[in-house]
């Protein structure tokens, strides 16, 4: 028998036992783990796209956040902003008219530029310093390419920091985060170089107008005009910047005429079309020639949107009652707003209102233009409604309360109350206008108060803005003269004023006042 020693038989068995060990390290290593079986490890592209989405969402939240610049231009407060865009272009708003697009070029990123407001600093010191007109258009010029380069930078800045945030917040691993930081700056450049290639300076020719803009051809006239006769409108450019305030300035000069205290003075008003300017000048006319009552013979408005309401707000705080008929830019949503002003009294329909001694009546035009989708009614629609408001002149009558006044938008309405009332006021066609009708009743028709609004920049020449002051006899309500006050229009600093003498406004009259006198 042999004896193994007992150090031998230790040192096999630990040999064996290591073996073992050893064998079911090997067998656990080629087994799956449960855990891998339960999750599969995601597809390479599919990984790609979720990092695209990332980076693409944390670039629009950054662009959002802090991708804008505020930007002067020239006498103009602007906010120049990249939004992500699949058509790209340049979009400009300009509150409250609507917005102007163009197909400036084809990325995947718009430019967005918000014209705040005028800075009235800014105007007022090219108004003192008339010298720096002559280089105004440069500094335009420099204003915008610094704004485009601040706004290049900032959106940089933004794109990088917002898909790196939530790249982090998403993978958690600083890697992975900065990855999509560097792969959304190459997604900016791709894009400006993309819209650098396409850019189309013409676009300016071809522009799509949305907003109270949608009807430009009759707004603004035609595009193309307008640009290639841009070079004509530049050289007034300091008149059109300095337009207000200088007919402020001529509004404070006019001469007042002095009537017979019992004299009730009425300032009429027509064809205002949006224009901002109005209010100051009617504000003036008011307090200089203390003025009893207004009258509005409609278009105060351009499209009747709810957007163009805030235009009115000016209106109980002008100084007189306001009396106003609906024109066919005024819609009836415009005429319900101005029903709950204070001081503003509204006619349609033959309504009659007795303000500052003297009684009015009249009617809303019965066509409403700027809405394509109803057709216009025409001269016919127009004589029907002077025919009713003629009417309700005769029901005034039998009732003991004869109307001094009437008034109506359209002076083929107005004409259908001759011989009805002693003078019928109307507007519409954008130019004054006195005759006397066949049956004794004074027609006088107003020029357009708001130098016809943007259409000012349509013609060769600027349309003038026109008022008139009506002298009313107090004991008889008869017109016994009025002064035609006429300024310069946009970009022009002209005023005039034509004195006219009436005879007693009475059936019977036949030929019309001629001027007495003109001041310029």
């Amino acid at each position: 028998m042999v004896r193994v020693p007992a150090a031998a038989l230790h040192r096999a068995h630990s040999i064996a036992r290591t073996a073992q060990r050893a064998a079911a390290r090997r067998y656990r290593a080629r087994r799956p783990h449960p855990a891998v079986e339960l999750v599969p490890q995601p597809h390479p592209y599919v990984r790609a796209l979720g990092l695209v989405g990332v980076v693409l969402l944390g670039a629009w939240l950054g662009l959002l956040i802090v991708g804008n610049v505020r930007v002067p231009v020239g006498p103009m407060d602007t906010t120049m902003t990249l939004r992500p865009s699949l058509t790209g272009g340049t979009k400009i708003n300009v509150s409250p008219l609507g917005a102007l697009e163009l197909s400036s070029h084809e990325a995947p990123l718009r430019l967005d530029v918000d014209v705040d407001r005028l800075d009235p600093d800014r105007s007022q010191a090219l108004v003192d310093h008339p010298e720096r007109i002559s280089g105004l258009q440069d500094e335009v010029a420099r204003d915008v390419e610094h704004g485009t380069v601040d706004l290049a930078v900032r959106s940089c800045v933004a794109v990088v920091s917002g898909a790196t945030a939530l790249g982090l917040a998403v993978y958690r691993r600083p890697r992975r985060a900065l990855a999509a930081g560097g792969l959304a700056l190459a997604l900016l450049a791709a894009s400006g170089a993309t819209a650098f290639a396409t850019w189309n300076p013409k676009s300016v020719l071809e522009p799509k107008f949305s907003g109270l803009l949608s009807s430009a051809p009759s707004l603004v006239g035609n595009a193309r005009s307008i640009v290639t006769e841009f070079d004509a409108y530049q050289k007034e450019l300091a008149r059109m910047v300095t337009n207000v305030t200088k007919l402020y300035d001529v509004t404070s000069t006019l001469p007042a005429y002095q009537p017979d205290p019992a004299t009730i003075r009425v300032l009429h008003v027509s064809d205002i079309h949006l224009n901002p300017a109005s209010w100051k000048i009617i504000a003036s006319l008011v307090e200089q020639y203390d003025i009893d009552v207004i009258v509005d013979s409609g278009d105060t408005m351009d499209h009747g949107s709810a957007a163009e309401n805030g235009f009115l707000d000016p209106i109980p705080d002008l100084g007189a009652p306001y009396v106003w008929v609906r024109g066919n830019h005024d819609s009836r949503g415009t005429q319900r707003h101005l029903e709950g002003m204070k001081n503003v009294h509204v006619l349609d329909d033959g309504k009659a209102v007795s303000v500052a001694g003297l009684r009015f009546a009249g009617t809303g035009d019965p066509q409403f233009t700027p809405d394509r989708s109803v057709a216009a009614g025409g001269d016919a629609a127009e004589e029907l409604a002077g025919a009713r408001l003629a009417s309700a002149l005769s029901d005034q009558k039998a009732a003991g309360t004869p109307v001094d006044v009437a008034i109506a938008h359209n002076p083929d309405a107005a004409r259908q109350t001759d011989g009805d009332v002693p003078l019928v006021l109307a507007g519409h066609i954008h130019h004054e206008k006195t005759e006397v009708l066949k049956y004794g009743t004074r027609l006088r028709i107003e020029g357009s108060t708001g130098g016809s609004g943007l259409r000012a920049v349509e013609g060769k020449y600027p349309d003038p803005i026109q008022a008139s002051v009506l002298y009313m006899d107090r004991d008889t309500r008869r017109l016994q003269a009025w002064d035609e006050i006429e300024l310069g229009g946009l970009g022009l600093t002209t005023a005039e004023v034509s004195r006219h003498l009436a005879e007693e406004n009475r059936p019977g009259a036949t030929d019309s006042p001629s001027p007495s006198a003109s001041a310029p």
